[in-house]
């Protein structure tokens, strides 16, 4: 019997179980309940016992439930919407805020999304998949239940969006958060509530995310390595606290009189890469394919005498800037998750510093730190506030990640929760589980090659071929964080039907193909890493015409 298969068995007698015991109600609201129609009526104010969940909790209460009927992908879809509150072990400590989406004509399968940044709110459900394909159907108009939830804490609504961490001064939330305990929580919370609607467990569970959401799903397939059949982890901050530290060194740098490279010098950097590099993979369309051969060097474009004289060059401290976002950063000290650097960003090879909201800004890094500047510095700023002094007054700049003296020790003690990602999947792999690893190549929030670097580790530990059973992972050339803005490629793919058919049939992905649908939806293979694709011949729109190489 395969590991799908026993999970499968599980959730069948455990369903059963409930039915009989009468967690699962009684009476006309529960008969009216199918394999496949929710019984929406029998939810609302519904009790979930803190039983269901495998972590403390004080249980939890569904606050509304409505039948609600939106157009999802061109089609009318009938789902039962139903929002949930988890309640705390702290009292001072926020609810896990959730909702379920259950459609009518349900298949049997069930979705979890992840978050971004802070989290805070609760995901879309009836949003696409990280990198998701445009011409087919969302989630839950495929009639998966889909569910997700704020991760323990409530965004301020004046915030900016996904950049509120003033919940880390609470250790709970702190924990539901970097740690993902609020991930699992929610999960057992929907399984409970699937199974009341429909009196049926889901024969499959996945988990979709990207960025913070990513993070999340490295996460369950680590730590819960049977709660979720199959995963996409897309750009995934997976060593959160590394990538913090060297935000944290970049806004010292960036914030430097003269060193913040403004929106034109911004411009001229990115085009000049591209000019560059383009035609590395054999055609000139703006996209650079193989971005392990582009060695831009930023010296090229310094101005005479290395002052600042205009918007046509970039000056000795712009250039030093650039350098060092676009170089590993290390520090000098160990911390207790063991990691010891961060790779740094492809601004050298293609990944662009404009992008609105998640790019590096258009003013330089202050206290406090402005709304303007990179969506990383701002979130440096609230990491240093309210993970680690606790103090909303402290300034942010004021805190070397090189050398941080009286901070050191709660450095340490938060990296072995916020990088718990050990690349330890072997449960995982042994239970069944299948995972999509997805990035961009030219990522301006997240590097590619971090990740890169976590395929490698998962590689090593677990070896090639037993790597290959259960994990693809695939850098797309000219895709940026989350499409964001205008990128070179706006990637494209159904990663959640390769899949869901690896986890059913043991077919894994074979030859992907993704689009690029902001240019009239040409396309690439998607090539397994190491490999990118280099043009052979024909049209360069077309995926046909270009072969996976190294």
């Amino acid at each position: 019997m395969s590991a799908t298969t026993v999970k499968g068995a599980i959730a069948l007698a455990m369903a059963l179980m409930l039915g009989t015991t009468g967690i699962l109600g009684s009476g006309p609201a529960a008969a009216e309940a199918s394999p496949t129609t929710p019984d929406c009526a029998g939810l609302a104010g519904l009790r979930i016992p803190a039983s269901v969940m495998s972590l403390p909790t004080t249980g939890g209460r569904v606050e509304s439930a409505s039948e609600t009927t939106s157009v999802l992908s061109g089609q009318t879809v009938e789902y039962c919407h139903v929002d949930a509150d988890l309640f705390p072990v702290d009292p001072a400590a926020p609810d896990i805020k959730m909702s379920v989406d259950l459609p009518r004509g349900w298949n049997r399968k069930a979705l979890m999304f992840g978050g971004g940044g802070f989290d805070g709110t609760v995901p879309d459900l009836t949003a696409n998949v990280p990198f998701g394909p445009v011409d087919q159907p969302v989630p839950l108009a495929r009639h998966y239940a889909t569910f997700a939830s704020d991760s323990g804490h409530q965004q301020d609504p004046a915030a900016p969006p996904s950049l509120d961490g003033t919940f880390g001064v609470n250790d709970e939330a702190l924990t539901n958060f970097a740690a993902g305990d609020a991930l699992k929580k929610t999960r057992d919370a929907a399984l409970f509530l699937i199974r009341h609607a429909y009196r049926a467990a889901p024969a499959e569970i996945y988990f979709a995310g990207g960025s913070t959401g990513g993070r999340e799903a490295l996460i369950v397939a680590q730590r819960w390595p049977t709660a979720f059949d199959g995963v996409i982890s897309a750009y995934p901050a997976w060593n959160n606290l590394s990538e913090i530290l060297d935000l944290g060194y970049l806004a010292q740098i960036l914030s430097r009189p003269g060193a913040f490279p403004e929106p034109a010098k911004q411009t001229l950097l990115y085009t000049s890469v591209v000019h560059a590099c383009d035609d590395l993979d054999g055609v000139a369309d703006n996209v650079i394919s193989n971005p392990s051969g582009c060695h831009f060097d930023p010296h090229s474009l310094r101005c005479p005498g290395g002052a600042d004289t205009g918007p046509a060059c970039l000056s000795d401290a712009q250039i030093d800037a650039v350098t060092a976002m676009s170089s590993p950063f290390r520090w000098p000290y160990p911390v207790a998750s063991g990691e010891t650097q961060y790779p740094g960003f492809p601004f050298l090879s293609g990944a662009d510093m404009r992008t609105p909201f998640l790019g590096f800004g258009t003013t330089a890094p202050a206290n406090p730190m402005p709304v303007t500047s990179g969506y990383g510095m701002q979130y440096w700023a609230q990491w240093v506030k309210y993970f680690l002094t606790r103090d909303p007054g402290h300034n942010p700049l004021d805190v070397d990640p090189r050398n941080p003296g009286e901070w050191l020790g709660r450095i340490s003690q938060l990296s072995t929760v916020e990088d718990r990602n050990n690349a330890d999947l072997r449960p995982f792999a042994r239970a069944g589980g299948k995972l999509i690893l997805l990035h961009g190549a030219a990522d301006e929030l997240v590097s590619p090659y971090s990740t890169s670097d976590y395929y490698s580790r998962v590689r090593t530990l677990l070896g090639a071929r037993p790597t290959d059973a259960f994990l693809r992972y695939y850098v797309v050339p000219g895709s940026n964080h989350a499409n964001s803005g205008t990128p070179a490629f706006a990637a494209s793919w159904d990663s959640l039907s390769a899949l869901d058919s690896w986890v059913r049939s043991g077919r894994s992905p074979a030859n992907p193909v993704v689009a690029d649908a902001n240019h009239g939806n040409r396309t690439r293979p998607l090539c397994a890493y190491p490999q990118w694709p280099r043009y052979r011949a024909g049209d360069p729109d077309s995926a046909s015409s270009f072969v996976c190489t190294r």
